[in-house]
C-alpha cells in the first residue's frame, strides 16, 4: 500500500548556507511590525476598549447572522453577537450576548443608541427580551490590557527556565527569541490589517507560543541526540542533520493543523475569526522561527559536545589516564 509522503524520508537541506541572511529577514520584519504598532496601533476590541453588553432572551431560535444585519444600519462600530449555550436554560431560553463598542469614547452607550438596538432586535424576534445592560469602562479595559500582556510575558519566561533547564541557557535563548520573534510578527501583521484585537487573540498568542515551543522543542530533542551520537561533526552539520530527520514530522504537523484552521476561518463565522487568523499566521512564522530562528542562534552560540552521562565520563577518564573527554 502506498502512503501520501509530503516529504521524503531522507532529506539533504543546508538550513544554514544563508542563516545571517535569515536572520537578517526577521529582524527586518520584527522593525516593520514595531513601526507599523506605533503608527497604527491595534484595533482594540470591546474587550480593551470599553463598551455596553446587553443580555438578551427570546423563546425563537437565536440567528447571529440575522440580528447582525439588523444592527448593521445603525452605524456603531464594532458589535459582537454571542449566543449563549447553558445546559440551564430551557427550550424557550435563547439567550444571546450583544457587545457594542464605546461610541465617541463615552464610558457607557447612551440610552438613545440601547433603545436603537432593542427596537432593531425586536424586528427580527419581536417577542425578545432585553434580560441586562452593563458597561466596560475604560478603566477596566486597561486592566485586561496589562493582565493580557502579563499572562503572555509569563508564559514566554516560564519557557525560558523550562528550556534552560531541560537542555542549556543557549537552546533557552534560541527558543525565547524564536516565541518573542512569533507574537511581535503577529502583533504586527494584526496592526497592518487592522484586524480586531480582543481577548481571543490574546489566547491565540498563548496558543502560538505553546505551538512554536513544541515544534522547536522537537528539534531541539533530535540535536541533543546527534549531539551525543556525532561528537566530531561540525555543530552546523549535526543541526543540519537534526533538522532533516524532523521535517516530514513538521511539514505534516503544519499541514494538517493548517487544514482545520481553514476549515475554521471559512465556516467558523465573525466571532472566530480574528482567533483562527492569528492561529494561521501563527503556524507558518512558528514552523519558520523554530528552524531559522532558534536553530540559527544556536548555531551562532554554540553549545557543549559533551551530553553523556556522568558516570560514563569518569569511566572514560580513567581508561584514558586521567585526561578530559
Amino acid at each position: 500500500m502506498r502512503h501520501l509522503r509530503l516529504v521524503p524520508d531522507v532529506t539533504t537541506f543546508d538550513f544554514f548556507k544563508h542563516w545571517r541572511l535569515w536572520l537578517g529577514i526577521s529582524v527586518l520584519a520584527i522593525v516593520l511590525a514595531m513601526v507599523s504598532f506605533g503608527v497604527r496601533g491595534l484595533n482594540f476590541g470591546i474587550d480593551f476598549r470599553g463598551g455596553t453588553t446587553i443580555r438578551t432572551q427570546s423563546a425563537e431560535p437565536i440567528d447571529v447572522a440575522e440580528y447582525r444585519a439588523a444592527m448593521t444600519t445603525l452605524g456603531l462600530g464594532d458589535v459582537s453577537i454571542t449566543e449563549i449555550f447553558d445546559p440551564n436554560f430551557g427550550p424557550d431560553q435563547n439567550v444571546a450576548s450583544v457587545r457594542i463598542q464605546a461610541q465617541n469614547e463615552v464610558e457607557a452607550v447612551s440610552q438613545s443608541t440601547i433603545d436603537a438596538v432593542e427596537a432593531a432586535l425586536m424586528e427580527v424576534a419581536p417577542d425578545i427580551e432585553f434580560v441586562s445592560v452593563e458597561s466596560v469602562g475604560p478603566k477596566v479595559s486597561g486592566e485586561l490590557i496589562q493582565t493580557a500582556a502579563l499572562a503572555v510575558a509569563l508564559a514566554i519566561g516560564t519557557v525560558l527556565i523550562y528550556i534552560w533547564l531541560r537542555f542549556e541557557w543557549q537552546f533557552a535563548v534560541g527558543a525565547v527569541v524564536a516565541l518573542v520573534h512569533d507574537v511581535l510578527l503577529t502583533i504586527g501583521v494584526f496592526s497592518e490589517v487592522q484586524l480586531q484585537f480582543d481577548l481571543t487573540t490574546i489566547a491565540a498568542l498563548l496558543t502560538i507560543v505553546g505551538y512554536s515551543l513544541n515544534d522547536t522543542v522537537v528539534v531541539f530533542d533530535r540535536v541533543r541526540e546527534n549531539l551525543i551520537k556525532y561528537k566530531q561533526r561540525p555543530l552546523k552539520e549535526v543541526l543540519n542533520l537534526s533538522i532533516n530527520e524532523t521535517l516530514s514530522r513538521t511539514i505534516m504537523t503544519s499541514l494538517t493543523t493548517l487544514l482545520a484552521l481553514f476549515a475554521l476561518f471559512a465556516l467558523g463565522g465573525d466571532v472566530i475569526r480574528g482567533f483562527v487568523f492569528a492561529m494561521i499566521w501563527g503556524i507558518f512564522v512558528g514552523t519558520y522561527s523554530s528552524i531559522f530562528v532558534a536553530s540559527a542562534l544556536l548555531l551562532k552560540f554554540g553549545v557543549k559536545r559533551d551530553w553523556s552521562k556522568p558516570e560514563v565520563d569518569k569511566e572514560a577518564r580513567k581508561k584514558s589516564g586521567g585526561a578530559s573527554v
